[in-house]
C-alpha cells in the first residue's frame, strides 16, 4: 500500500462510486483489467476518475443479472485505485485497477445514475510471521500452490517464484487465490475472512480439493488420448486392410452381398415401414468394413429379416374324414381333444378369417399331450414346431434380444417360425406350466401378447424391431396342472382336460402302438415274440403306476431287450410273454392293488382318492378308547383332511342323540382316525362322508361294509358337496373288486365320462345326506 493510499483509513467510512462485477473478485494487492459496458458501470468510472480515482468493486451474486440491485451483490469488496483506462470499440471500457484493502458497504446512498456507496475500510490484520504455527501455514500452503501449478497447465512457474518471497501471511494467501482458478464463491469466501491464518487454512482446503480434481481430470484426459491412439491404430489398419480386400476382389463380394440382400428384398411383399427399415439397414451395411464386428451384427439382422417366411403358408388339407382318421392313428382315446381340433378344422373350412385358436392340453405326464399336437399338424398338413417353457426365466427367450451388443439373436419363437418355413406352423408350447421368473425378467408375461389372438398380428421381436403376423400360426400348450400358470395367461388359453388312461385304454394302446413300436425299435419281428392279453395286464397292474403310458412302454423296451439277447445268443427263437414270463423277465412285482377281503368291519370304510396316477382306494380306521375326549389323527393327513375329520366328528355330536349314541361321547372316549400307509401324505376333501361313516360304524358298533367304497365333502349340516376326479376314482374302486360306489349328487353329470364296460358293471348310489351313506354301508 503506498503512502497515498493512507488517506483510505483516515475516515471511519468514506463516499466510493461502485462497481457490481460479474464473475470477477478483487483482492487487496491485486492488479487486474477487466472490460465494463453498462452504463451504470461507465458513470461510476467516469466519477471516480473526476474525483481521486478510488472504487468500490464488488462481486455480483449472479452474474447473469444484469440490471443487479443493493440486493444482487455481496456487501464485502474491495477498494480500488484506477491505474489506467481505455476506450474500446462499442462504447466499453478497458479498466486497469489495483486493490487497496477490503471494506464493507454501510449504506448504498443511491443507484441511479450510478452505485453510490458509504464503506467501510478494514485495515488489514497481519500474523506474526516468526510464529511457529503460522509458518508452518505458510509453509503447506506453498507446498500445495507448488503441485497445483504442476498440474494446471494454465499457469506459469513464474507464478510460484513471485508468490515464495511474499513474508506477510494475509497477503500471500489473497496472491494465491487471485491466481487459482475456482468458484467465486470460494474466492468471496477467502475474501470474507479477515484471520490470515484462518484465511491460509481454508485457502489450503481449497487447493487440495482442487488438486484432487485435477488430478482425476490428467487421468481422464490421459485416458481418452489413449483411446484416440487405438483407435487411430484401428482405422490406419483398416484402411490398410481395405486396400488389400480391393487388390484381391474382397470389395466386389461386398457388392455382390448387397445386391443379393436388396433383390431378395424386392422379391418379399412386405409393408412399406418393414422395407424402409430393412432397406436403410441394407444401405448401412454396404458403408461397413467387411470384416468389422458391427458389419456382422448388421449381416446377420439382415439375412434374418430376410429369411423370414413374410408371406409364404402351408396350404390347409382340410378333409374331415382323413384327419379324423390319422388322429385315430396316432392316438387311442383322447376323444376330447380330436373333438375340439375337428370343429377347428371345420370352422376354419367355412371361415377364411378364422384366427389361430390356442388349446392347453392339461393333464398327466405321459398320456399323449405332446404327441397329440404332431398329430394335429400332420392331419392339416402344417408344419410342426415345438418350444419347451420349462425353466426358462428369461424373457429374450421369447421377445428375443435387442441389438446393442454382437451376440444378440432374435427370440426362440422367431427363430422356430424362419426354420419351420411357413407362418402359419402348429406351435406347441410344452411344459408352460413349468415357465419361471427373474431378474432378467417374466416368460410368463411376454407370453400374454403371443397368446393374444387380437394382439399377435404385430407382434414385435426386440432384435427384429419390425411387426411379424402370428395370428394364423395354431399354437398349443401343454401343462400337468393350471395351478401354476398365471390367471391372465390361462385366460387366453383354451383348457382342454387330458385324463388319466384307464387299464382298459392302456391295454388297447399297448397293444397297438406301444408294442409293435418297441418290437421294431429293438430289432425284433413279429415272429420273435409276443405279447399275451393276460401279459400286458400283468405290467400294467403290477410294474406300472402312472396315469400315462411312458413307463408301461419303458417295461415293454425291457422285456424286448431281453428277448433280444436270448435270441442273439441262440437260446429260443420264439417267446409269448404271458403273466408268468413277465415276473421272469422283470423281477418281482414292484405295486399291488388293495383288494377288498371280508364283507364287514367295524370301524373300517373304504374311500376314494385322486392322484396325479390315478385313482386309488384307501380305507379309513377308527377306534375309540376310554380317556379325555382326544382326537387323534395319523396317515400323514394334510391340513383339509383333518379338517374334514374334525367337521365330521362335529356332526355326529350334533346328531348324537338320533343315532343313539351317548350324547357325552367326545368326552370318555379318546378317538382315533388313522389312514394305513403312513408314508404317503394324502390331503383333499374327498374323504369327509368316509371318515363320518367310520366314526359312526365305531361309536354304535355298526359294522360297515367294506366291499363298498365312497367319496365326497362333509359340511357340518351332514350335506354331501361334489368332489373332482370321479373317473379315476371309479375306476381305482373297479380295479379293487369293489361293485358298488356311492358318490355325491351332483357328481351325477361325470359318470358319463366313465368308460361304458365299466358303467354297465357298477351300482352307483347318489348321496344329498351323510346319513344317506349310512344306510348304506352300516349294516346292523
Amino acid at each position: 500500500m503506498d503512502d497515498k493510499d493512507r488517506i483510505i483509513f483516515e475516515k471511519e467510512t468514506i463516499d466510493l462510486p461502485m462497481i457490481p462485477l460479474r464473475g470477477l473478485s478483487v483482492f487487496p494487492n491485486m492488479v487486474l483489467h477487466f472490460d465494463i459496458g453498462r452504463e451504470k458501470s461507465i458513470n461510476a468510472l467516469e466519477k471516480a476518475m473526476v474525483n481521486n480515482q478510488y472504487i468500490f468493486l464488488s462481486s455480483q451474486m449472479d452474474e447473469n443479472t444484469d440490471l443487479p440491485t443493493a440486493e444482487d451483490f455481496y456487501h464485502l469488496g474491495t477498494i480500488g485505485r484506477i491505474k489506467q483506462m481505455l476506450r474500446l470499440p462499442g462504447d466499453s471500457i478497458r479498466v486497469l485497477v489495483e486493490g487497496i484493502c477490503r471494506a464493507t458497504i454501510e449504506e448504498v446512498l443511491f443507484e441511479v445514475p450510478y452505485f453510490q456507496c458509504k464503506v467501510r475500510p478494514l485495515t488489514p490484520e497481519e500474523s506474526d510471521c516468526s510464529d511457529s504455527a503460522t509458518e508452518a501455514l505458510m509453509r503447506t500452503v506453498l507446498t500445495s500452490f507448488d503441485e497445483y501449478i504442476n498440474l494446471n497447465q494454465n499457469l506459469a512457474p513464474e507464478v510460484f517464484a513471485s508468490v515464495v518471497t511474499i513474508e506477510e501471511a494475509g497477503r500471500m494467501a489473497d496472491m494465491i487465490a487471485s491466481h487459482m482458478e475456482i468458484r467465486l464463491e470460494d474466492k468471496q469466501l477467502l475474501l470474507e475472512t479477515l484471520d490470515p491464518n484462518e484465511r491460509l487454512e481454508k485457502l489450503n482446503g481449497i487447493l487440495l480439493k482442487e488438486i484432487e480434481i485435477l488430478k482425476i481430470e490428467q487421468d481422464i484426459s490421459s485416458k481418452v488420448k489413449s483411446q484416440i491412439n487405438q483407435n487411430q491404430r484401428e482405422y490406419y489398419l483398416r484402411e490398410q486392410m481395405r486396400a488389400i480386400q480391393e487388390e484381391l476382389g474382397g470389395a466386389e463380394d461386398v457388392e455382390d452381398e448387397v445386391a443379393g440382400f436388396i433383390e431378395k428384398l424386392e422379391e418379399l411383399d412386405l409393408e412399406e415401414k418393414t422395407r424402409d427399415k430393412v432397406m436403410k439397414e441394407i444401405h448401412r451395411f454396404s458403408k461397413m468394413q467387411a470384416s468389422s464386428a458391427e458389419a456382422t451384427v448388421s449381416r446377420n439382422y439382415i439375412e434374418t429379416i430376410l429369411e423370414l417366411p413374410w408371406n409364404t403358408y402351408s396350404e390347409d388339407n382340410i378333409d374331415l374324414v382323413e384327419a379324423e382318421k390319422i388322429l385315430n392313428e396316432d392316438h387311442y382315446g383322447l376323444e376330447k381333444v380330436k373333438e375340439r381340433v375337428l370343429e377347428y378344422l371345420a370352422v376354419m373350412q367355412l371361415s377364411e378369417g378364422l384366427k389361430g385358436p390356442i388349446l392347453c392340453l392339461v393333464g398327466p405326464p405321459g398320456t399323449g399331450k405332446t404327441s397329440i399336437a404332431k398329430s394335429v399338424a400332420r392331419s392339416i398338413g402344417r408344419e410342426f414346431v415345438r418350444m419347451s417353457l420349462g425353466g426358462v426365466r428369461d424373457e429374450a427367450e421369447i421377445r428375443g434380444h435387442r441389438r446393442t451388443y454382437i451376440g444378440a439373436i432374435p427370440g426362440r419363437i422367431i427363430n422356430a417360425i424362419k426354420d419351420s418355413g411357413t407362418a402359419n406352423p402348429v406351435f406347441l408350447f410344452d411344459e408352460v406350466d413349468k415357465i419361471g421368473a427373474d431378474y432378467k425378467g417374466d416368460p410368463a408375461s411376454a407370453l400374454l401378447e403371443v397368446l393374444d389372438p387380437e394382439q399377435n398380428k404385430d407382434f414385435t421381436d426386440h432384435y427384429l424391431e419390425v411387426p411379424f403376423d402370428l395370428s394364423k400360426v395354431m399354437f398349443i400348450t401343454t401343462a400337468n396342472t393350471t395351478e401354476t400358470i398365471p390367471r391372465p395367461l390361462l385366460d387366453r388359453m383354451e383348457v382342454i382336460q387330458v385324463t388319466g388312461y384307464t387299464e382298459d385304454d392302456k391295454l388297447h394302446i399297448a397293444q397297438q402302438y406301444l408294442v409293435p413300436k418297441q418290437i421294431r425299435e429293438n430289432g425284433l419281428k413279429k415272429s420273435n415274440i409276443s405279447f399275451t392279453k393276460a401279459g400286458l395286464q400283468t405290467i400294467i397292474n403290477y410294474y406300472t403306476r402312472e396315469s400315462g403310458v411312458r413307463n408301461l412302454e419303458r417295461e415293454v423296451g425291457t422285456i424286448c431287450r431281453k428277448v433280444a439277447k436270448q435270441y442273439v445268443t441262440g437260446d429260443l427263437k420264439k417267446v409269448s410273454v404271458t403273466a408268468k414270463r413277465v415276473e421272469e423277465y422283470l423281477g418281482k412285482k414292484k405295486f399291488r392293488f388293495d383288494i377288498i377281503r371280508g364283507k364287514k368291519e367295524i370301524g373300517v370304510t373304504t374311500g376314494l382318492a385322486w392322484t396325479i396316477v390315478g385313482g386309488e382306494t384307501l380305507f379309513i380306521e377308527t377306534v375309540a378308547v376310554p380317556g379325555s375326549g382326544k382326537l387323534s389323527l395319523t396317515g400323514q393327513m394334510g391340513d383339509v383332511m383333518q379338517e374334514s375329520a374334525r367337521t365330521g366328528l362335529s356332526y355326529i355330536r350334533s346328531i348324537a342323540k338320533e343315532l343313539q349314541i351317548e350324547e357325552d361321547f367326545y368326552k370318555k372316549y379318546d378317538i382315533h382316525i388313522h389312514i394305513p400307509e403312513g408314508a404317503i401324505p394324502k390331503d383333499g376333501p374327498s374323504a369327509g362322508v368316509t371318515m363320518c361313516t367310520a366314526l359312526v360304524s365305531t361309536l354304535t358298533g355298526i359294522p360297515a361294509r367294506k366291499d363298498i367304497a365312497m367319496t365326497g365333502e362333509l359340511t357340518l349340516r351332514g350335506n354331501v358337496l361334489p368332489v373332482g376326479g370321479i373317473r379315476e376314482k371309479v375306476m381305482a374302486a373297479h380295479r379293487a373288486g369293489i361293485r358298488k360306489v356311492l358318490l355325491p349328487a351332483e357328481n351325477e353329470v361325470d359318470l358319463q365320462e366313465i368308460p361304458a364296460v365299466v358303467r354297465e358293471e357298477m351300482e352307483f348310489v347318489l348321496l344329498n345326506k351323510a346319513k344317506d351313506a349310512m344306510k348304506q354301508v352300516l349294516v346292523k
